[in-house]
């Protein structure tokens, strides 16, 4: 419906709504501004929350526990719902409260524009009509005028008193305000002409237009508001698939935590190496007593140890038991030892991780001075065929520097890789005499174990056996080409303690190492020690190392820790 038709006459009230209908925008408006406002302190706070609970130390010193870095994971993708939060702040700042507040202005601009052209009309109107009044007061006062001119001259013109120059007077005054009246009603009749036809131009053209544009204007405010309604709407929609996959990448990171996981990263973190401390053996102080009575019974031993033992046996040496009591630090309260270069204050296996990380940083030490070297040896190669480039002899004291810091660096590589060897060395040893003497009841007297350890009698326990050196990691592109020359000197085979299905093809290019097809079965012979290496054996008879992350392991259950 039209307000121009329907309302003509509800100027004021229509001044009202429209002013009502500006005032519920900004109020509207206020409120997406408090809301962004709740959105971007929202996203603040979760971004501190994040920064609080994220690690300060770096990633080498971060535990790599799969619940700490699934906590990790879960830090980031919230970090990640903060941006989203940001970015419906965002959007509702630009695209609905920014525009509201643009439109507001303009509407009252436009409103006030609309209200003047009305007001000109309506006061043209009343102009049109004080005309009409003041010509409609004249008429009547020129009427009355005539009338009373009227009366006086026929009062004068009937009384025989009165002298002809008053009826003459009296009648050229009827006659003057005869004339003035009809002048009068003409006047009077040509306003009312003119404010009748102003007043028929003002209801049925002027006001309709003013509240024709008055009502596009308030139905433009209303789809304005519908659309930013939508806007708001949409500002939160628009993050749902991003947010969606923020809860995604959590329900992963929970599904990641791997409690078997994080039980062997405990073990490679603190395992020492060493063999658990073996049996007390009883100490006999009787021995020296002089024996009562033919059953013995001022012995000390327990009936038990006689008939194990079969006879009292000698003295401890207190050599070994110096070694033994040594061990007791593993089940109690290990003792303060100080920081050695070599790491030998560590257990054997700390030892070892410890030496193969210091190694792997000198390596890269050693990379970045020969990178060095090259590039000023170009730079010299450079200077020499190019000589207003720069002097080459200015590069050669950069250049001995850096040969002596690669020199400092190979000296430091080859320390530690012997020290290295000595830890492996010690490790294998141990695991051998360990498999020894688990498996002496196979192993024929004065022949090699599976490991290369001799083990003719308990006297050679100490011998230093034949260092076994694992093979290179899976991702060394340059393995020593002598690490293979002694890994397959043992004269009787390992035996197979699995078998494994190779996920992928090796081409085992590297000595010592396997070659195998995909889908290949292989029989199991030694498992991966920590090195990413596992020695295998093919059906027929041939033996090498395969890394491990290429094959599916299945070991025998009697044959674990074996």
């Amino acid at each position: 419906m039209s307000w121009g038709t329907e309302l003509w006459d509800q100027f004021d009230n229509l001044d009202k709504h429209t002013q009502w209908g500006i005032d519920f925008l900004e109020r509207y408006a206020k409120f997406v501004k408090e809301r962004l406002d709740i959105e971007q302190n929202y996203a603040k706070q979760l971004r501190n929350l994040v920064k609080k609970y994220c690690p300060k130390r770096s990633k080498d010193e971060e535990p790599r526990f799969t619940s700490c870095l699934s906590f990790y994971s879960i830090l980031n993708e919230l970090n990640d719902y903060a941006g989203q939060r940001e970015v419906v702040a965002e959007e509702m700042a630009h695209k609905v409260y920014g525009e509201l507040m643009r439109y507001s202005q303009d509407l009252k601009a436009e409103r006030k524009h609309h209200l003047q052209e009305g007001r000109k009309a309506q006061q043209y109107l009343d102009h049109s009509w004080k005309q009409m009044d003041n010509s409609k007061r004249k008429f009547e006062r020129e009427c009355k005028e005539a009338e009373k001119s009227q009366i006086n001259f026929d009062r004068l013109d009937n009384d025989i008193n009165a002298t002809k120059s008053e009826v003459e007077k009296a009648k050229a005054q009827l006659y003057l305000r005869t004339h003035m009246a009809d002048e009068s009603k003409n006047e009077y009749a040509a306003q009312l002409q003119n404010f009748n036809a102003e007043q028929w131009k003002h209801f049925n053209n002027a006001i309709p237009h003013i509240f024709k544009n008055l009502q596009d204007m308030d139905e433009r405010r209303t789809v304005k508001l519908g659309e930013t309604y939508r806007s708001f709407a949409e500002a939160e929609r628009r993050v749902i698939p991003i947010v969606s996959k923020c809860l995604e990448g959590m329900v992963s990171a929970a599904k990641a935590v791997d409690e078997r996981r994080d039980a062997s990263i405990v073990v490679e973190s603190f395992k020492s190496g060493f063999d658990p401390p073996g049996d007390f053996p009883f100490e006999d102080f009787s021995q020296n007593l002089s024996r009562t009575g033919s059953d013995g019974t001022i012995s000390g031993t327990p009936k038990g140890e006689r008939e194990r033992e079969g006879a009292p046996g000698p003295r401890p040496d207190p050599k070994h038991m110096s070694r033994t009591k040594n061990k007791l630090w593993l089940f109690g309260k290990k003792p303060k030892a100080p920081s050695l270069e070599d790491f030998s204050h560590l257990p054997p296996e700390q030892r070892r991780k410890r030496l193969q990380q210091r190694i792997d940083e000198l390596s890269k030490e050693l990379q970045k001075e020969m990178d060095q070297r090259d590039a000023l040896n170009k730079m010299k190669d450079v200077y020499e065929k190019n000589p207003q480039m720069g002097d080459p002899s200015s590069l050669q004291p950069k250049i001995s520097e850096t040969i002596c810091n690669m020199e400092k660096l190979r000296s430091e590589i080859h320390k530690n890789e012997t020290w290295l060897s000595e830890v492996e060395g010690k490790q294998s040893s141990r695991g051998d005499r360990r498999h020894s003497a688990d498996n002496h009841h196979h192993t024929p007297q004065g022949r090699e174990s599976p490991e290369g350890s001799y083990t003719e009698d308990t006297s050679q326990e100490h011998h230093t056996p034949h260092r076994r050196p694992g093979p290179p990691q899976p991702g060394n592109p340059n393995p020593d080409p002598h690490e293979f020359d002694d890994e397959f000197d043992d004269d009787d085979p390992l035996p197979v303690i699995g078998h494994c299905k190779a996920l992928y093809s090796f081409d085992g290019q590297n000595e010592g190492t396997l070659v195998m097809a995909e889908d290949e079965v292989l029989y199991i012979i030694e498992e991966d020690k920590g090195d990413g290496w596992t020695r295998a054996r093919k059906q027929g008879g041939e033996e090498g190392y395969v890394p491990t992350s290429y094959v599916e392991i299945t070991l025998e259950k009697n044959s674990k820790g074996s």
